[in-house]
């Protein structure tokens, strides 16, 4: 399967993520999710569980937060570097530092969510 994070329930999935729409973005990547099959299944799973993570903390619940990334880093730790067209390795690093924050008991530091980055002309 061929992902096209420019249009369709990807991008406007993308789009939700970007503007911290969490829920938003994890609903519209699910409807791609029913239809992927192998080995872009388990991929876009982890990314919605990064979506779902970044939901709870939105609503101060920062152990399901925690499980969800530690899930989500899990699955995408079998990926290459880059896999459908999105940084596995920058997406790894951002949610091991979230994961630090979240086990420190110091505040967060000025942390934005963790970068899902797609194509050249990522943000």
């Amino acid at each position: 399967m061929q992902f096209d994070w420019t249009r369709g329930p990807l991008a406007e999935g993308l789009n939700h993520y970007h503007a911290g729409e969490f829920f938003a973005a994890h609903e519209s990547w699910e409807s791609v999710w029913l239809l992927a099959q192998e080995p872009e299944k388990k991929f876009l799973q982890a990314l919605i569980q990064v979506t779902a993570a970044f939901h709870h903390l939105q609503r101060d619940n920062t152990l399901g937060a925690s499980r969800l990334l530690q899930r989500a880093l899990v699955r995408l730790e079998r990926y290459p570097s880059t896999f459908c067209a999105i940084s596995v390795t920058v997406l790894c690093e951002d949610i091991r530092e979230w994961q630090r924050a979240l086990k420190s008991d110091a505040p967060w530091p000025k942390l934005g969510s963790v970068r899902i980055l797609s194509g050249p002309a990522s943000r």
